[in-house]
C-alpha cells in the first residue's frame, strides 16, 4: 500500500460517506503526507502543532474532534500521547477502493 492508492481509496469511499466533511479530508491527506514523511512505518508518531498547519486548521478543538471521528469512523487508529515530547501514534487502516467498470 502506497500513500496514493491509500489517498485514492479514501476519497473514493469520501463521496459515500455523508460525515466527512472537508476538514476531515484534509486531516486524512495530512496525515498521509506525515505517514509518507516517516517512510510508510507502521505506526507512525504526529504531533498536533506540526500537522495543523499542512491541514490548515486553525484550531485545537477542530483538530482533536476531527481525528477523534476519523477513528470513530473506522479511517484511523489514534492514540493520543498527552506527552509534549511523546508524538500521538498514527495507523492508516487500509481501505479498499470500489472498482469502476
Amino acid at each position: 500500500m502506497n500513500g496514493l492508492s491509500t489517498l485514492n481509496a479514501f476519497l473514493t469511499k469520501a463521496l459515500d460517506d455523508p460525515r466527512l466533511s472537508a476538514v476531515h479530508i484534509s486531516l486524512y491527506a495530512g496525515l498521509l503526507k506525515c505517514w509518507q514523511d516517516q517512510h510508510f512505518s507502521e505506526p507512525f508518531y504526529i504531533f498536533s502543532r506540526q500537522i495543523m498547519p499542512i491541514c490548515k486548521i486553525s484550531g485545537p478543538a477542530t483538530f482533536h474532534r476531527s481525528i477523534r471521528e476519523l477513528r470513530e469512523y473506522g479511517y484511523i487508529e489514534y492514540m493520543a500521547s498527552y506527552n509534549q515530547f511523546l508524538g500521538s501514534m498514527v495507523k492508516i487502516i487500509p481501505l479498499v477502493a470500489k472498482q469502476t467498470a
